[in-house]
């Protein structure tokens, strides 16, 4: 299942940065449990989707998650052996662009351990630290 935006035509957006903290998003809005980034870094809709079978799977189709990251921005690649001039390539891949700080999983309906699994499992599907994050607490254990 390909997460894109759904207009994509002519967008050949910059590159933003992804240091620095979120603004937004910092606390749980939805579920109980959150994943909880702790560094910044580009996540690929390919990464997003791993790590959401991955909890999926080991809730057993229980409980409920949301994910708060969407894949807008576009990285573009010009074709090997290409001279310079030609503008800017083609989307090649779909990324989030997610700061220090940010909650970008979010799981309701199931208990506490089996919460702590679950966002164990899509941790290693990131390429960043990541921290389990409660409603009552804000704080626990990391990646």
């Amino acid at each position: 299942m390909a997460v894109i935006p759904k207009r994509t035509k002519y967008r050949r957006p910059h590159r933003l940065r992804y240091d620095g903290v979120a603004k937004g998003n910092t606390k749980l809005n939805f579920g109980e449990y959150g994943l909880m980034a702790m560094e910044g870094a580009w996540i690929t809709q390919q990464q997003i989707e791993a790590a959401r079978i991955a909890m999926t799977r080991y809730m057993k189709r229980g409980g409920k998650v949301w994910i708060n990251i969407f894949p807008h921005l576009s990285l573009t690649r010009i074709p090997l052996e290409t001279r310079m001039g030609k503008g800017k390539g083609q989307p090649e891949l779909w990324v989030a662009v997610v700061k220090k700080g940010k909650i970008m999983f979010e799981i309701g309906g199931v208990e506490e351990d089996v919460a702590r699994e679950a966002l164990r499992l899509a941790m290693h599907k990131l390429p960043i630290k990541c921290k389990f994050v409660t409603k009552e607490s804000g704080e626990a254990s990391e990646k």
